[in-house]
């Protein structure tokens, strides 16, 4: 794809008095070579709306646009970064739409219709919640392509038996395929978060299995990795009745420690502890 043509985004950010705020979790990405490489993760963008949660600026916008995205619906509470993305808009017309508003408040299924994708830089700040409340929630979009801290991105991506495997995981691998794609170092950004960054993408199941009731696995899984430390038998008392004969029921020895048993394991038991 060409350039855009835009100014350079530090020269945009100098003259909209765009000075990151510690308060909204912005942390800016000036690279274009970086952030096309996020846009090609999210392909196709074509025949898609593509929502991005805090552009800030707009380096991740302008790539989204430049590698095909036809029409993009951005969130935005920062009113400095508003004025900026009108000059995106004015050089796309047509194809970017900027709402003013928190994106944790916002009506995703009334907002966007048609299929659509999440590509976005989240703020650091609500980028877990947010993703919760669009995995847990009616699924309105096909993929989505998210930077997180790192150590976030491993959670999520983590496999059983490691330190990193936990609600988290168990949740987001039992609604979605997911995979860490790469990570991206902190001296990529403005200001230098403390941390590295990756980018995860999460396609939703059709029909995840075993079925069950997500309140159910949110119960389950805060039960268990509650007391991670702690056999099964022990830490899933919480749930009253018959922990082990419910154990026994799913297949799962009851010596086993949270971070021992897989996805599918949990989704039993929570199908089991449901009915």
């Amino acid at each position: 794809m060409e350039p855009d043509h835009l100014p350079p985004l530090r020269e945009v950010i100098a003259q909209h008095g765009l000075l990151p705020k510690k308060s909204l979790g912005q942390n800016f990405l000036f690279d274009l070579n970086l952030t096309r490489r996020i846009a090609r993760a999210a392909a196709p963008l074509g025949g898609f709306t593509i929502v991005e949660v805090g552009p800030g600026p707009g380096g991740l916008t302008r790539a989204l646009l430049m590698e095909g995205a036809e029409k993009i619906i951005a969130v935005e509470r920062d009113e400095r970064a508003i004025a900026a993305l009108a000059q995106v808009q004015a050089a796309y017309p047509g194809r970017l739409q900027v709402i003013a508003g928190d994106a944790l408040a916002s009506d995703w299924p009334a907002l966007v219709k048609g299929p659509a994708k999440i590509a976005a830089n989240l703020p650091y700040n609500i980028a877990t919640p947010l993703l919760i409340g669009w995995i847990t929630g009616p699924i309105w979009f096909s993929s989505l392509t998210l930077m997180f801290q790192k150590e976030v991105a491993e959670r999520i991506a983590a496999k059983p038996g490691g330190k990193d495997y936990g609600r988290l995981s168990v949740l987001c691998q039992h609604l979605c395929e997911v995979k860490k794609l790469f990570d991206v170092n902190r001296s990529a950004f403005t200001p230098p978060p403390k941390v590295t960054s990756s980018i995860v993408q999460l396609v939703p199941k059709a029909a995840p299995h075993p079925a069950c009731a997500i309140a159910d696995l949110e119960r389950v899984t805060a039960a268990a990795f509650g007391q991670r430390r702690k056999m099964l038998r022990s830490s899933l008392k919480a749930l009253g009745g018959d922990v082990e004969g419910l154990l026994r029921q799913a297949n799962i020895d009851p010596e086993l420690r949270a971070e021992q048993v897989p996805v599918e394991g949990f989704a039993r038991l929570a199908a089991i502890a449901g009915a």
